[in-house]
C-alpha cells in the first residue's frame, strides 16, 4: 500500500505509516500539475523582475536588500548553508522521514513555487530509505523547523551526511547507491523546502498516536488497581458521566467498565466501600480532561497537516504573492505543551493509586508493600521511589515552552514558538510515563495475586500479559530489570493488545 499526497486529506496514521513503517509515498497527479503550475507562475514573475522576500531579497532582516540576478540563482545554497546551524546528536529516523512527509505535503498543495524535481526528490528518498542526518537541537519553532530542514535539504545538493540501509555515510554516496538524481538548488527551491513548522508537525503527530494509546493503557491500569484495591464501581456508571456531559469523561468510564465487566466488584459479591479516595473514584473525569484535550490537539495537528504552512505564499489563481507568518508554530506548540501536561497529569493519578496499594493502611487488607516476608522483605517499597522520581522529572518538563521565546535576528523575529522545545519535552514525559504506568502494572498484578475473587475479563488478560514480563515477586530480588522490561511492554503496547484481543477494542474519543 501506498499514501498518496495530493487528492485526499491526510492522518496522524499517514505520518505514523511512512515515517515509522515505511510506506511507499506517491504524489497524486493533481499534486504535480499544481505544482508545476505554481513554478510557473513564479518564473513568470521572475522573468518580470517582482521584488518577491526570499526569492530576490534576503531574508529576515536582510527582507529589505534586494538581489541580482546572479547573487538570486546563488541566495538558495547559501541560504540552507546558514541555516543549517543545528546542534547535538542526530535525530531518530523516524522524526527525519516524518518531517519530509509533512513538507512533501505542503508543497502538494501547490503554492511554494519550488520545482517539481524537488519535491520528488523527497519521494524518492523516503521510498528508497535515504534519510539525511539531522541534529537534534536548534529549532525555534518560528520560520518553522529552519536548522533541521537545512540539513535534510543539503541533500537537495548532494551535501550532508544521510543513512542508508542502516549505514551512516555522505549524502551523495547514499543517493548514488539508492539510484536518486540530486536535483540542486534554483530560485526559491531552498526557502521551499524549510520554511514550515514540519518537525513540530510530524514528531507532534506521532507523540499524538502514541498518547492516544497510553491513555487506554492508563485505563487498564486503573481497572486493574481499582480491582485490587475493592473499588465501589459505582462512579464508574455511564449515567453520572452522561449527566454531567463531558465526552471525554464518558470514554473513559465506558473503557475502564469494559476492562473489569465480569468482575466480583460489578456483581455485588464483594463488600465495598460507599465512597473510596478520589485517586479511585475520580479517574474517569481526570483522563477524560486530557482525552478531551488531546482531541483538540489532534484536530490542530491535522489542520497543520493537509495546510500550507509556508512564507512567502504563492497563489496563481489569484495573481498575487502573500508574506506572512504562516510558518508560525505556535498553533502546535501551545496545544502540544498542554498534552505533556496531561500526561504528567494522569501519570500523578497512577502513583497515587500505586501509594494505595503499597500503604498497609490504605490497602484494604493487601500486605505492606505487597510482599508476604514483611521486615525480611521490602516487596515494591522501591518502586515507589522510581515512580516519584519520574513524575518529579515529569512536572520539570511540563512548564509550556510556547511563553518561553527568546527574541533572534535583530529583532525581525521577535516572537517565535520554541515549538521545537515543546516537541522534545513532551516525547520525554511520555518516555517517563510508560515507565510510571508500568510500575503500577507490576503493582496491581502483584496485588492481584493476593485476593481471592474472580476479577473482569479484561483485567484477567491484562494481569496475564504483566506475567509473561514479570514474575510475582516472592522473595526480594533487584528491581530494575522488572520496572526496565514493564516499560517497554508498556511502549510496546503489549498490555493493551492483550486487552483488546481479549474484550474488543477500548474507545478513543
Amino acid at each position: 500500500m501506498s499514501v498518496y499526497i495530493g487528492n485526499t486529506k491526510l492522518t496522524i496514521e499517514d505520518v505514523v505509516k511512512v515515517a515509522r513503517d515505511h510506506e511507499k509515498v506517491e504524489l497524486h497527479p493533481d499534486a504535480i500539475e499544481r505544482i508545476k503550475t505554481c513554478r510557473t507562475f513564479l518564473e513568470r514573475k521572475v522573468e518580470a523582475k517582482e521584488v518577491m522576500y526570499g526569492v530576490n531579497t534576503g531574508i529576515g532582516e536582510f527582507s529589505e536588500i534586494v538581489l541580482d540576478e546572479q547573487q538570486t540563482k546563488d541566495f538558495q545554497k547559501y541560504l540552507i548553508y546558514n541555516h543549517a546551524a543545528g546542534i547535538g546528536e542526530p535525530m531518530p529516523v523516524d522524526y527525519v522521514r516524518g518531517a519530509m512527509f509533512t513538507r512533501i505535503a505542503v508543497q502538494s498543495k501547490g503554492h511554494s513555487a519550488n520545482r517539481i524535481e524537488i519535491t520528488q526528490t523527497y519521494v524518492d528518498m523516503l521510498n528508497k530509505g535515504v534519510t539525511p542526518v539531522v541534529c537534534l537541537k536548534g529549532s525555534v519553532g518560528a520560520c518553522g523547523d529552519l536548522a533541521p530542514m537545512s540539513q535534510i535539504a543539503l541533500s537537495l545538493m548532494g551535501e550532508g551526511e544521510s543513512f542508508y540501509n542502516g549505514e551512516r555515510m555522505p549524502t551523495r554516496e547514499a543517493m548514488d547507491k539508492a539510484g536518486i538524481a540530486i536535483p540542486g538548488l534554483e530560485v526559491r527551491d531552498g526557502l521551499a523546502s524549510i520554511n514550515g513548522s514540519n518537525f513540530i508537525d510530524a514528531v507532534g503527530c506521532m507523540t499524538v498516536f502514541d498518547t492516544e494509546r497510553w491513555f487506554k493503557q492508563a485505563e487498564i491500569a486503573a481497572a486493574m488497581s481499582l480491582e485490587a484495591l475493592l473499588a465501589n464501581m459505582k462512579p464508574y456508571d455511564p449515567r453520572l458521566h452522561v449527566l454531567r456531559g463531558f465526552p471525554g469523561a464518558v470514554t473513559s468510564a465506558a473503557n475502564i467498565r469494559k476492562v473489569v465487566d465480569g468482575s466480583d466488584l460489578i456483581t455485588g459479591k464483594m463488600k465495598v466501600k460507599v465512597q473510596d479516595a478520589y485517586s479511585m473514584r475520580s479517574t474517569p473525569q481526570v483522563i477524560g480532561a486530557a482525552r478531551d484535550h488531546l482531541k483538540w490537539t489532534k484536530e490542530q495537528f491535522h489542520v497543520e497537516l493537509n495546510g500550507v504552512g509556508d512564507n512567502p505564499i504563492f497563489v496563481p489563481e489569484d495573481d498575487v504573492v502573500l508574506s506572512g507568518a504562516n510558518f508560525q508554530g505556535t498553533p502546535l506548540s501551545l496545544p502540544l505543551d498542554m498534552v505533556g501536561a496531561s500526561i504528567t497529569m494522569v501519570s500523578v493519578m497512577s502513583e497515587r493509586r500505586l501509594n494505595r496499594l503499597l500503604h498497609p493502611a490504605l490497602s484494604v487488607g493487601l500486605p505492606a508493600f505487597l510482599t508476604a516476608g514483611a521486615g525480611m522483605f521490602s516487596g515494591h517499597m522501591l518502586s515507589q521511589y522510581t515512580a516519584d522520581m519520574l513524575i518529579v522529572e515529569q512536572r520539570i518538563q511540563s512548564a509550556p515552552a510556547c511563553i518561553q521565546s527568546i527574541p533572534a535576528a535583530a529583532d525581525q523575529e521577535d516572537f517565535v514558538s520554541m515549538g521545537w522545545n515543546t516537541v522534545l519535552k513532551t516525547r520525554q514525559i511520555l518516555e517517563n510515563a510508560f515507565g510510571v504506568l508500568g510500575i503500577e502494572l507490576i503493582a496491581a498484578a502483584q496485588a492481584l495475586d493476593f485476593r481471592e475473587f474472580t476479577p473482569g475479563k479484561g483485567t484477567s488478560a491484562a494481569h496475564s500479559s504483566v506475567r509473561e514480563v514479570v514474575e510475582h515477586l516472592d522473595i526480594d530480588r533487584p528491581l530494575f530489570t522488572d520496572h526496565n522490561n514493564m516499560m517497554d511492554a508498556v511502549k510496546k503496547l503489549q498490555i493493551l493488545n492483550a486487552v483488546e484481543n481479549e474484550i474488543g477494542e477500548l474507545k478513543t474519543y
